[in-house]
């Protein structure tokens, strides 16, 4: 048996798969997440230890001998927060999570001081305000008590596996977040250590996704029910292990999440940098390396406009009252275009101060069109970041979805047309927590490679062809949106000032 642990934003869920890749048990706790300041968004790392724990024990409780069958455990994890801790291994401060938005002031210094070129040379990447770097020197300038006082930086899975082992180490797929890994050579950036005034012995010892990274502690392992034989595996960020659950491991195989944020995953064998840096070069839980984009506002858009624009909807599902209104309105709503930037932009624009906007409104569009605008909007948005991947010429031979918005059959229908492929629905549904299990099974022997393991697990359920027609409309459509983003981009400058 093989646990998959997946500490998310919100909750951490835990399952329990078998030699054969069915899941046989699961469970999940949720816990608070705090937004003390504007921009801000934090939690307490306890949090994730105590839902992970009291997950483990429903799972062990509920099914008497279970927990000694437990042979692996891996993870996934949200990806760039910033865990610190003292030289006892304690928590110093809460931890600064992905999607804080507090640290523009140091991106803006490491991007244009330090530069574009030297943090794309270094990292393969460049400054985001999600990223753990730039929360680094956040703290250092901020709160210099604590900076003072840090032993050890951990992103949020590795506390996990800290609290689980007792060992201080993270995966190379994860720390490619952070902006002070060198992702084409696999180790720390010694230059952005030293521009991040980041000591080397602070940093944990960097292993394959795959491979084994210590032993569950017997006391901990007799409180959860679980065996202290078992070995705990790399696991990795959330975007690469959602990758493996969904078979995303070879070359020229594509993924869309279309999850609260939205996420566009390649898998190459070789290392690449967009010229631009519109795409994150990092490195996948395979051992080998992944392009992403990453929209930050997916299915977010459609949540906005269901629970928030249309909450007075009196219907037991409002989403399927205003998605059967989208269904009859046609390919392009009749010249209505919806920017799906709410919470600012990542891919391709970087742009914090971004918002949405409907383009082409007129007296004739209904609620139909505008629910059916924003659904193509993400779609336009998403395929940003593959007409990145083509400009790379990095091979698309297939594409598969997953996430929330995978329900929404007609979005799914829309999103092919959009892009003009076939989308592959598979039948795991749950992501990282089952890529986690898989990695776990791989470390412990079960397969010889994560490629090996997901032509065994992974299969397609459901294949959506796109419409030849509708493609073509899309296509006309999108080279509309693209040149949105552009003629608004001072005024979401100046709203931003005022």
């Amino acid at each position: 048996m093989y646990l998959g642990i997946d500490v998310g934003t919100s909750s951490v869920k835990v399952i329990v798969m078998d030699k054969q890749g069915v899941i046989i048990e699961s469970a999940s706790e949720k816990y608070p997440l705090s937004f003390p300041k504007p921009l801000w968004s934090e939690q307490n790392p306890e949090d994730w230890w105590q839902g992970t724990a009291d997950a483990i024990k429903k799972i062990c409780t509920k099914n008497p001998g279970l927990g000694e069958q437990i042979e692996g455990i891996s993870f996934s994890g949200q990806m760039h927060g910033l865990v610190i801790l003292d030289e006892a291994g304690e928590v110093l401060r809460p931890s600064i999570l992905w999607n804080d938005g507090r640290t523009q002031k140091q991106c803006d210094y490491l991007n244009d001081i330090i530069g574009r070129d030297k943090l794309s040379a270094y990292t393969g990447n460049i400054a985001l305000s999600g990223f753990t770097g730039p929360k680094v020197m956040w703290v250092k300038e901020n709160e210099p008590e604590i900076f003072d006082k840090i032993a050890h930086i951990l992103l949020p899975k590795d506390y996990i596996r800290f609290r689980l082992t007792g060992e201080y180490k993270i995966d190379a797929a994860d720390a490619a977040g952070t902006l002070f890994f060198d992702v084409k050579n696999k180790a720390w950036s010694k230059e952005m250590v030293d521009i991040l005034s980041i000591k080397p012995e602070w940093l944990p010892e960097v292993y394959n996704c795959y491979e084994v990274t210590g032993i569950v502690q017997k006391d901990v392992a007799d409180e959860l029910g679980i065996s202290d034989k078992a070995k705990v595996i790399g696991g990795g960020g959330d975007q690469a292990v959602g990758a493996v659950g969904t078979g995303t491991v070879a070359s020229g195989v594509v993924s869309v999440a279309l999850g609260t944020s939205g996420v566009v995953f390649a898998s190459v064998d070789d290392y690449k940098v967009d010229k631009e840096n519109r795409m994150h070069s990092f490195n996948h839980a395979n051992g080998k390396f992944t392009q992403m984009g990453v929209m930050l506002s997916a299915a977010y858009s459609l949540q906005w406009w269901v629970e928030e624009v249309n909450k007075d909807i009196q219907a037991e599902n409002p989403y399927k009252v205003l998605r059967d209104e989208a269904a009859k309105v046609p390919a392009g709503s009749e010249g209505l275009i919806f920017l799906p930037y709410l919470s600012g932009e990542r891919t391709p624009h970087a742009d914090v101060n971004a918002t949405g906007v409907f383009i082409g409104l007129k007296p004739s569009h209904t609620r139909g069109h505008m629910t059916r605008a924003v659904m193509e909007g993400v779609g336009y948005g998403l395929r940003d970041s593959l007409e990145i991947l083509k400009d790379m010429q990095i091979p698309i031979h297939e594409m598969r979805i997953t996430g929330g918005g995978v329900r929404n059959e007609l979005w799914v229908e829309i999103l092919a047309s959009i892009f003009n492929y076939e989308l592959n629905i598979v039948e795991a549904s749950e992501g990282p927590a089952y890529g986690a299990s898989v990695l776990a099974a791989v470390g412990c022997g079960l397969f010889n490679s994560v490629e090996e393991a997901c032509r065994e697990l992974i299969k397609v359920s459901k294949i959506i062809k796109p419409c030849e027609e509708d493609a073509k409309v899309y296509d006309k459509y999108y080279q509309v949106f693209k040149k949105g983003y552009g003629q608004l981009k001072d005024i979401y400058k100046d709203l931003a000032e005022l």
